[in-house]
């Protein structure tokens, strides 16, 4: 049987397979690592690399004198893992870090859906102007939102009390009372955080088809039906992604009772990003890192939880 110059041709692999050599592999492997080396090595140096010795820090009694000479720290096991169950300072940063996830989450979420509702569903004129304006606080700086936040609360001078004052209501020391302190920082959280929620409900709600509202209106269901039984599940990818950007900000909650309370009054807002803060500036380096990395197991089992809860389901 003889072999036709077609026959050749249809045996022979296209130009692009002839291509995928692995020299020719290799070579593009090397271009590409050459083009991702800055940022491997600026990754590596300012960031794996600190946090890896924050983790062997955790297991050692380093303190800041120890600075000039790290390798005589001496290994604590986990001892300061233990030592953490008889902190009582930590325990109140716990539970007001708890407090403020638990109850700031939802509320940011819940007012991030109803201004995305209302922004979609033509309720509002000037929708883009109203979406610049919710979106602004996430922009702006925390600090400089915090501090102007502190003066709307002051109890002599702050606008809140003053308005109170006008209806004859005797506004509380939002900030100096213990009852109000945590609650008057969740809500400011609250309306700086939502715009970035109300943006990702937006292109959500954008995206479910219109066709379902109008077979739901069809078979009888009202606004609140429709949006429980065709807006929540067609929505839930979003608020689980909403969900866990937000728990975990809120779980390194810092800037605001920074800015604002100092952690008080009576440790009344004292979070556990503040309690790190406090202990790596009274040179507890060791202990310090082995509160951040309970801190850290915290956000991993709340993003599971949040998973768990939120997550795709068969129904």
């Amino acid at each position: 049987m003889t072999t036709t110059t077609q026959d050749v041709r249809l045996r022979e692999p296209p130009p692009h397979e002839r291509l995928r050599t692995p020299a020719r592999r290799g070579s593009r492997a090397l271009t590409g690592w050459s083009f991702a080396a800055p940022f491997v090595l600026i990754f590596g140096v300012f960031l794996l690399l600190p946090v890896a010795a924050s983790l062997v820090m955790s297991f050692t009694d380093m303190r800041a004198t120890d600075m000039r000479t790290p390798w005589a720290v001496e290994f604590a096991g986990l001892g300061n893992y233990t030592r953490l169950f008889g902190d009582d300072l930590l325990r109140r940063a716990a539970l007001n870090t708890t407090v403020f996830v638990l109850v700031g989450v939802p509320l940011t979420m819940i007012a991030a859906l109803a201004a995305a509702n209302a922004v979609n569903s033509g309720l509002i004129r000037f929708r883009a102007a109203f979406r610049v304006g919710f979106y602004l606080p996430v922009v702006t700086s925390i600090v400089a939102i915090a501090v102007i936040w502190r003066f709307l609360l002051d109890p002599e001078a702050g606008l809140i009390d003053n308005l109170l004052g006008t209806i004859g209501v005797d506004g509380p020391n939002w900030l100096g009372d213990t009852r109000t302190s945590l609650a008057s920082i969740i809500v400011m959280a609250a309306w700086r955080n939502f715009g970035t929620l109300m943006v990702i409900f937006l292109a959500g709600l954008q995206g479910i088809p219109q066709h379902l509202y109008e077979a739901a209106t069809l078979d009888g269901a009202g606004r609140w039906a429709q949006f429980r039984h065709v807006t929540l599940p067609l929505l839930r990818p979003a608020l689980l992604f909403g969900a866990v950007i937000t728990g975990i900000g809120y779980l390194q909650l810092f800037e605001e009772p920074l800015v604002m309370t100092q952690g008080g009054p009576l440790q009344s807002t004292l979070s556990v990003s503040y309690h790190v803060y406090n202990q790596f500036g009274l040179g507890n380096y060791g202990y310090a890192s082995a509160v951040s990395y309970v801190l850290f197991v915290a956000v991993v089992a709340l993003s599971v939880l949040q998973f768990r809860l939120l997550g795709n389901r068969d129904d």
